[in-house]
């Protein structure tokens, strides 16, 4: 199956169990888990939510993450600083890479931001395998993103978590 049906065959999945849900831990939960259960390059997959000075993290499947990364360091933390997608290819050559598991080999992290650009959190998927990533999953991965921020952004605010705004 291309890469771009299983996609969106996900998205499917995702949007409809995620009909009517109203919590922000619920619909990361359900995205992590649908996503690492759909690709075989998934090794790790889960969400940093954005705190103050720092990420914490969220929903994940796969081994132990980084349990708090700050902002603007590694991948995580420069994903969320820069409000950028971090699209890498291989883990070794980013500076200042965190590794947060030995077996990393590449990394794709988006940020999910509200409707005011703020940071509530990053998705990151890590794989085992080198260059693993590419555009492919980076544009599905920033829609659904860009979807969740705007879909839970004012729900995250009312619920007394600020986003954040590095």
């Amino acid at each position: 199956m291309k890469k771009s049906v299983a996609y969106e065959a996900a998205r499917k999945r995702i949007d409809a169990l995620l009909e009517g849900e109203t919590d922000w831990v619920a619909a990361m939960a359900t995205v992590v888990c649908e996503l690492h259960n759909a690709f075989d390059h998934y090794d790790w997959t889960g969400f940093y939510r954005a705190g103050d000075d720092e990420l914490i993290i969220g929903p994940y499947q796969g081994t132990h993450g980084c349990l708090r990364i700050r902002w603007g360091q590694g991948v995580c933390g420069t994903a969320a600083a820069e409000k950028a997608t971090q699209l890498v290819p291989d883990v070794d050559a980013f500076p200042g890479h965190i590794a947060c598991s030995s077996s990393t080999r590449s990394e794709i992290v988006v940020p999910v931001l509200d409707a005011l650009g703020r940071v509530l959190a990053v998705l990151d998927v890590d794989s085992n395998a080198p260059d693993a990533f590419d555009e492919v999953d980076q544009h599905h991965l920033e829609n659904l993103c860009d979807h969740l921020g705007h879909r839970f952004g004012a729900r995250v605010a009312t619920a007394g978590i600020t986003p954040a705004t590095p």
